[in-house]
């Protein structure tokens, strides 16, 4: 997907919610490639931070010291891609619906024009993908477009988000995405705060 880029001034929280939402939507696009598991065995980390999201990048980080690309490959393949299909089917269609190009991703299209994205031709996987929409996130993050960032979440990502980490965490073949579900579900827990102070300030503004 495509949109029209322009400079923004972000504040440090929003470009580090913006730069996770990049750094999941890499991890659930293809297998990760040396130079990223690099820079994730050398995170420079906390050490006395204990919370969720602490704990995750601490258990990330020490998976990609311990992981060999040769794991990996094998690891993504049976997770996501499979003979027919993955442990794990990563799209708004099937985890809402049951069925893939259902519609969810109708209605998701539906938005995506709105907010300006256009499909790119050398794209074959469907919009709904939980890459794709992590993109999206991070896009609207970086241009501070929250009165689209709330009902975005609400409606592509809040329903089922949840259940697709944990349902990552406990696949068979799930080793290294083991740690990137954990990230995954610390990260989406702490966004679903974040979003629900936003409403709450919204509708604030408009009783105001």
């Amino acid at each position: 997907m495509t949109e029209q880029q322009t400079t923004r001034v972000v504040s440090e929280h929003q470009q580090l919610r913006a730069d996770i939402y990049q750094l999941l939507s890499a991890l659930l696009r293809q297998v990760p490639n040396p130079e990223l598991m690099q820079f994730l065995a050398n995170l420079e980390l906390d050490e006395d931070n204990d919370s969720d999201m602490g704990k995750a990048w601490h258990g990330l980080k020490l998976a990609a010291q311990t992981h060999l690309d040769s794991q990996l490959d094998d690891e993504f393949f049976n997770l996501f891609i499979g003979l027919g299909h993955g442990e794990v089917i990563p799209y708004i269609s099937w985890y809402l619906t049951g069925s893939l190009m259902d519609q969810p991703l109708a209605l998701l299209r539906q938005d995506l024009t709105r907010l300006g994205f256009a499909r790119e031709e050398n794209v074959k996987e469907p919009e709904d993908h939980l890459s794709a929409l992590c993109e999206v996130m991070a896009f609207l993050l970086l241009e501070g477009r929250q009165q689209d960032q709330i009902p975005f979440w609400q409606k592509h990502l809040a329903p089922w988000v949840d259940q697709f980490f944990t349902d990552l965490a406990a696949a068979k073949h799930a080793s290294f995405y083991v740690a990137v579900a954990a990230l995954g579900q610390a990260f989406f827990a702490a966004e679903k705060v974040e979003f629900g102070n936003l409403i709450l300030d919204v509708q604030v503004e408009q009783a105001g």
